[in-house]
């Protein structure tokens, strides 16, 4: 038996077409997928960056570092540590900031230094404070409460004593706490 009515053959490409367009659909669904786990990556990554990881790689750029008392050091920053800031205030002065100080940092450029070594990482506060005083350098000790000027004497475990400059033979103690920047004189 055979049929009256033609069998319609599909117009040639028309197959063709359709599975170019859904590889392309399906093409652009995976590119889109591609990009969305870049970016969750890229904010993942992102936020396991400490501040002091985008410190050490902003060594040598000129910064502006205002803290707690709303006080401003600006400088060139030389130094970053887990637990300090070293900033050349210039004509020889430089101010050594604890990080626990630190309200808001200007100049800090978008770039992550790698995880510093375990050497560096053990240089707390108190041994830069206790170089400071191996010195005998005269400085300025800010906190919230006052500016102290003298010379840094003791370093203990969680304070400093200062050997205020006026009024003469009084000494102040001061807990790493309540510091917000040491400025030499």
């Amino acid at each position: 038996m055979t049929s009256d009515h033609p069998v319609r053959q599909p117009l040639p490409g028309r197959w063709e077409q359709l599975f170019a367009d859904l590889e392309a659909q399906l093409a652009a669904g995976r590119e889109q997928d591609a990009r969305w786990d870049v970016a969750e990556l890229t904010r993942a990554e992102r936020s396991r960056v400490r501040l002091v990881d985008r410190l050490r790689a902003s060594v040598g750029s000129r910064v502006r570092v205002v803290t707690g008392g709303g006080d401003a050091v600006d400088g060139l920053l030389v130094e970053a540590a887990d637990e300090w800031l070293l900033v050349d205030l210039g004509v020889g002065r430089r101010a050594v900031v604890p990080t626990a100080a630190v309200r808001v940092v200007e100049g800090v450029g978008a770039h992550v230094a790698p995880p510093a070594t375990r050497t560096a990482s053990a240089l707390g506060l108190g041994h830069v404070l206790r170089a400071l005083a191996r010195d005998r350098v005269v400085a300025s000790v800010r906190t919230e409460a006052a500016t102290l000027v003298g010379r840094l004497e003791r370093v203990g475990a969680d304070h400093v004593d200062v050997a205020l400059e006026a009024p003469a033979s009084r000494v102040a103690v001061v807990p790493f706490g309540a510091v917000l920047a040491v400025v030499s004189r």
